[in-house]
């Protein structure tokens, strides 16, 4: 399976970095780094201590890529053309309950924010909507968390 993560608006370097160590065991070919979302690296080539650290070295393994808001529409646009389908990971009226749902050979995965989930814009390109059920009191999951439960389904 080819799978690919967009991150969108992640606020949390620490959060990237497990991701990355995550993805790195998954398999996944490339990160998308969306908005804030924290690099590796800075414009200067400077590393990101907290990603870095929490990685593992991950992010020398896992190619990835900063992308602006503005390009989202083209990115999505050619990943479908290159046969992927581009799945979210959010709790929504019409979402599937991940354990009736099974990915595609090639499968763009996206991560929302730690507070407001994936974008309404970025939703609107998803050809599905799927979620990991909660059973206890809380909402959702930390966004690392989900990312290791959805890359290993």
């Amino acid at each position: 399976m080819q799978k690919i993560l967009i991150l969108d608006h992640i606020r949390s370097a620490y959060n990237v970095g497990s991701i990355f160590r995550t993805a790195d065991g998954a398999g996944v070919e490339k990160i998308y780094l969306l908005g804030y979302t924290p690099a590796p690296e800075d414009r200067f080539g400077r590393p990101h201590t907290e990603i870095i650290k929490t990685s593992l070295g991950a992010c020398s393994s896992v190619r990835w890529e900063q992308v602006e808001v503005e390009n989202l529409s083209g990115l999505i646009r050619r990943l479908k053309h290159d046969g992927y389908e581009v799945v979210a990971i959010e709790q929504t009226d019409s979402s599937i309950d991940m354990k009736n749902w099974t990915p595609k050979d090639k499968t763009v995965f996206i991560l929302g924010n730690e507070v407001d989930g994936v974008s309404k814009k970025l939703l609107a390109l998803t050809d599905e909507v799927v979620e990991i059920k909660m059973k206890g009191k809380k909402e959702s999951l930390n966004v690392s968390v989900a990312a290791g439960i959805t890359l290993f389904h």
